[in-house]
């Protein structure tokens, strides 16, 4: 039957009063949860005031004992125990992916806003696997871990597969080694030589720790002076951000302009605040407290040199430290388990048996590009090149392993043997939701690597601490993707399209059920399809497809099933349109249908103003956002054949009759 358009303004009476409605819903539940973080944070703020929290690094007394009390899931593989062709081939990997333009930064979604990462990245792992953070999906290069010519699939150039396949070397090691790992395996302080040379600034090192647990005044003074009567603005952002799950690589510098007011407090919060030697530090010697490198000897292995270095030394408890974590740790773990996009409503599995790492995150970042990195707001932990956070969407208690590479240039010359006096980069680490439990700080040569396992990631924070050379970072993590692979959205897709049938002899379609569970059903993995799938997918532009083309035909077959599901939608309209059909099932599959579009007309809109916002259009062409899918897969050109915004007129229409 043909279709009868009423037309209706889109800001109907009733589309409106079902926006309110649905709104309100949100805004409450929402206005709840931020009501309780806003008193949890204001609680830990007025107990916090103007102090900074103690930390300690390897040159101070007590660090032992405070890794093992408050940070055991924490392990260091120092660079000297891995295989150094292993190395050899993983660094090669990392600058050929930089110099092919592989690591580019991911424009995110903060607080309804768009901002830029600060470091360059790239997703390898399993084929067809996405990893999914700050509601933007990266989608896999595949690690090419077989020989192409069995699998038949010759998508990238050979040095971008031989690159791919030593970071899955690298990988393969990972699972292997952090299995094997047994309890009480990490790195927790340095040789005996360098232990005893430290002895005599250990005394003041341990007096200012326990001065600045009473008086904690470090930091400039004239910064907190600037911002006295503000406590709460000056940190009630962070601690919110905090909550929410601030992804490694949102920091950045004064360069990110515009979102900087409203982003910067996850990573790079706090005016600047060097520590003066006159004045008391909440880190303990200027070693510390400057993130200078410690010359930490290599130790010889007694056993397999790919056993995890463990250097002990004696430690003094550091019980004067730390206090009971009693009401503080607050982490809202509701907030971090939800928007994972690729996690379920109900409880994520946690991860048991055998490791198996199925994606990693390549991160670069190189400080001296940066117009200013900000200071570590509540330790005084340095310039930082990545903000306090929780690494998101993994397997519950999963492990992450992450393998650090500085160097200074694009030829790959390590920042290895140069002034002792350099900075290097390093890890800082602290319970979340905690201003009474001192924070470990953890330098990072090049090689090195560290695990964090057990829920290490899920009841801690970590933050990157910038040195002076450039850096790459590989972040192997166990992605919860039940509902993040290629292989799940094509099996959401024939669910879909197994409600439609297509005449044999004249190729029209109709559809097999009518039931309002079925229609709900098809129209929600229409949704899916749609935005969490293509447009996730284009709005990242041809980034892809310029280094490698193996999600080339998968988008574009589950581009062709999106307009099939186009057409279903047009055939549950005309259904509902039907006059014959019994008045409540009608009006239940009209209400269904409106539910739908309506979200569907609203994501849209939102999906388009992110492609022509003004960051995206900053991008070079083949790094634009495309406002895709709109158009037919053959033929850009031809737009579809009815407007989103009518449908819904039409259905309202409708309703208001009944």
């Amino acid at each position: 039957m043909p279709f009868i358009c009423v037309l209706q303004h889109p800001t109907s009476p009733l589309m409106k009063a079902r926006q309110c409605k649905h709104n309100s819903r949100n805004m409450k539940r929402s206005g709840d949860s931020e009501g309780e973080k806003r008193r949890k944070r204001r609680r830990l703020l007025q107990e916090l005031g103007d102090q900074k929290i103690p930390f300690l690094g390897p040159s101070d007394r007590g660090f032992q004992q405070l890794w093992d009390s408050s940070y055991s899931g924490l392990v260091l593989r120092r660079s000297c125990s891995l295989p150094t062709e292993l190395h050899g081939r993983v660094q090669a990997a990392l600058l050929t992916l930089r110099r092919k333009g592989c690591l580019l930064k991911d424009l995110v979604r903060v607080r309804d806003r768009d901002v830029f990462t600060a470091v360059s990245r790239a997703l390898l792992g399993e084929p067809g696997h996405t990893y999914r953070y700050l509601d933007t999906r990266l989608f896999a290069i595949p690690w090419h871990s077989e020989d192409v010519e069995v699998k038949g699939q010759n998508c990238c150039d050979p040095d971008l597969r031989a690159a791919c396949k030593a970071l899955w070397e690298l990988n393969t090691f990972f699972c292997s080694d952090v299995s094997q790992l047994k309890e009480g395996d990490r790195l927790t302080q340095c040789v005996k030589g360098e232990a005893e040379a430290k002895q005599g600034e250990e005394g003041d090192t341990e007096s200012k720790h326990s001065e600045d647990s009473k008086n904690s005044e470090g930091g400039d003074s004239e910064s907190r002076q600037s911002e006295e009567g503000d406590t709460e603005s000056k940190h009630s952002e962070e601690w919110d951000i905090e909550s929410k799950h601030s992804e490694e690589g949102c920091s950045g510098s004064k360069q990110e302009g515009e979102w900087e007011t409203e982003f910067r407090h996850s990573s790079e919060e706090g005016e600047s605040s060097q520590v003066k030697p006159s004045e008391t530090s909440v880190a303990a010697g200027s070693e510390h407290s400057e993130g200078k490198c410690p010359s930490w000897a290599a130790k010889a292995l007694s056993g397999s040199e790919t056993e995890p270095v463990r250097l002990g030394a004696q430690e003094k408890p550091v019980a004067q430290l730390k206090h009971s974590l009693s009401d503080h740790h607050i982490q809202d773990k509701e907030e971090y388990a939800g928007g994972q996009g690729c996690s379920q409503p109900s409880p994520p599995p946690a991860c048991t048996g055998p490791v198996k790492f199925n994606v990693t995150l390549l991160n670069y970042m190189d400080p001296a590009a940066m117009s200013q990195l900000k200071e570590e707001p509540y330790y005084g932990m340095g310039k930082m090149a990545v903000g306090w956070h929780h690494d998101e969407n993994l397997i519950t208690h999963s492990p992450v392993a992450v393998y650090s590479y500085t160097c200074h240039d694009d030829k790959g010359e390590s920042s290895e043997g140069g002034s002792a006096e350099k900075a290097c980069w390093r890890i800082g680490l602290k319970v979340a939701w905690d201003i009474h439990t001192p924070g470990l700080t953890l330098p990072l040569e090049s090689g090195d690597c560290y695990y964090m396992r057990d829920d290490l990631n899920s009841t801690h924070q970590h933050c990157v601490l910038a040195g002076d050379a450039a850096r790459f970072s590989s972040t192997h993590r166990v992605a919860e993707c039940s509902s993040g692979t290629l292989t799940y959205i094509q099996s959401r897709c024939q669910e879909a399209l197994s409600n439609l049938h297509t005449d044999p002899e004249t190729g029209s379609y109709s559809l097999l059920a009518l039931l309002p569970t079925t229609l709900q059903n098809c129209e929600e993995i229409h949704n899916e399809v749609e935005f969490e799938w293509l447009r996730q997918y284009w709005f990242q532009g041809q980034r892809y497809a310029r280094f490698c083309s193996w999600w080339t035909r998968p988008m574009e077959q589950l581009e062709k099933d999106w307009r099939l599901m186009e057409t279903m939608t047009m055939l549950f309209l005309a259904t509902v349109e039907e006059e014959g059909q019994a008045g409540e099932g009608r009006r239940e599959m009209a209400e269904t249908l409106l539910s739908a579009l309506t979200d569907r007309h609203q994501q849209r809109q939102t999906w388009r103003d992110r492609c022509h916002s003004s960051l995206a259009q900053t991008l070079p062409p083949e790094e634009a956002p495309v406002d895709r899918p709109f158009w037919g897969v053959d033929d850009p050109s031809m737009p579809l054949p009815f407007d989103l915004a009518d449908i819904i007129n039409r259905v309202e229409s409708l309703l208001w009759r009944m």
